[in-house]
């Protein structure tokens, strides 16, 4: 290890020898898919005793109600799992705010529920990189910090949530609550790629529930008394769609609607993702959702009601993000790990946080790849890795770095 202190070498060395690797089986192996409430709950009492070894009370906090669409269009409430949540020394002078998630992307009847080893220190299975591993950095990284003498100078709260492969619209707020006035934040999704590179700027993303209500006639005696939802939900489609470029991303997910081949549909439901570059690109894409909606509603004579928002901002490199980045790259430089970052297509809290006006890296988490697949896998000197980097990355931002 190259220029570190005696505290730093210390918490480094500490962190690296946390039971990381039995943590990750253990949870790995019960299933939390963001929809899955009684593995979310199993899982997330495991995370709170867990984390009860460091100081402050982890409380397990309710979700926000989430209104959602069905496919008949008929708005309900969305459940979702309990929030973890921890703050330690809410009164040091240097606060900062770690987060993490819970659920996977791997349902309660998938059958990805197994862990296998590929090869010597190659571990594949559900949420081991994404973000279990994670996880068991972050836990290891803060047990190390609070043996060091440092450790009074900073107070930090933990937000683990179970939704954040659904968006997190249950978790936002709290989410939003924990960054008021932290200095950094660290969140443990896996690598941007399996050599350990961080994910720097990201874009927003929204997702949108459309529903288009027509009007039924029979498809052969009176066709042009009725008013096809269907066809308006593609209309409305390919609207959004030829709006996409490198600025904006259009994902037409699904579209809900239709019946007997006789019928002129009167009712339909279009899903769509759109990922905006930029503050001023999700401005944009919004005036493009609001102007094809009413174009579309007036050429088809339907009816459109637009369900969702942009729950995730952009998130850019700002000057406070690369002075954390740089600090980061450093700290990885001083234990002999080579840190650069790049762009991401991909979302995460970390865009939330930012927002927030919080300089955040958010793929401070595992080494691996593959992740919400059935070959998702985890490097498993990397947890020694990252959790040595999560350590002493924490001691420089509590002495001031």
């Amino acid at each position: 290890m190259g220029n570190l202190t005696s505290n730093e070498q210390a918490a480094a060395e500490a962190a690296q020898a946390a039971p990381m690797l039995a943590q990750v089986e253990a949870w790995s192996l019960i299933n939390s898919g963001s929809r899955n409430l009684d593995g979310l709950a199993d899982v997330a009492a495991l995370l709170a005793d867990a984390f009860a070894v460091l100081p402050g009370e982890v409380s397990l906090r309710e979700a926000a109600s989430v209104e959602a669409v069905d496919a008949a269009g008929k708005s309900y409430s969305m459940q979702h799992g309990r929030n973890l949540h921890l703050t330690v020394r809410p009164h040091a002078p240097v606060q900062m705010l770690l987060t993490g998630h819970m659920d996977t992307v791997f349902g309660a009847d998938h059958i990805f529920q197994t862990l296998t080893w590929l090869e010597d220190g190659v571990l594949r299975g559900p949420g081991v990189a994404d973000m279990k591993g994670g996880i068991a950095v972050m836990l290891a990284a803060l047990e190390a910090v609070e043996q060091s003498p440092i450790a009074a100078q900073f107070g930090y709260e933990v937000v683990i949530n179970s939704d954040e492969e659904v968006g997190s619209p249950g978790s936002a707020a709290l989410i939003a609550a924990a960054a008021r006035g932290k200095r950094a934040a660290l969140t443990y999704e896996p690598a941007a790629l399996p050599d350990g590179t961080l994910a720097g700027a990201r874009p927003g993303s929204g997702n949108f529930s459309f529903v288009i209500s027509g009007k039924s006639a029979h498809a052969g005696r009176n066709p042009e008394d009725g008013r096809n939802a269907v066809v308006a939900a593609a209309d409305l489609a390919l609207r959004l769609t030829a709006a996409k470029g490198p600025r904006l991303s259009v994902n037409v997910a699904k579209v809900d609607g239709g019946g007997p081949n006789n019928v002129v549909p009167d009712h339909a439901v279009l899903r769509v993702n759109v990922r905006p570059a930029t503050i001023e690109d999700q401005a944009r894409a919004q005036s493009l959702i609001d102007g094809a909606v009413a174009t579309v509603a007036a050429e088809h004579q339907v009816t459109i009601h637009a369900h969702g928002s942009f729950g995730r901002p952009p998130k850019p490199m700002d000057a406070k993000a690369e002075q954390l980045f740089g600090l980061v790259r450093q700290t990885g430089a001083d234990l002999g790990q080579a840190i650069r970052w790049q762009p991401s297509g991909g979302v995460c809290d970390g865009n939330n946080v930012a927002a927030c006006g919080v300089p955040v890296i958010d793929t401070m988490g595992v080494r691996g790849g593959k992740i919400h697949s059935m070959e998702e896998y985890l490097i498993i000197a990397s947890l020694a890795e990252r959790a040595a980097l999560s350590a002493v990355t924490l001691l420089r931002l509590a002495e001031g770095a």
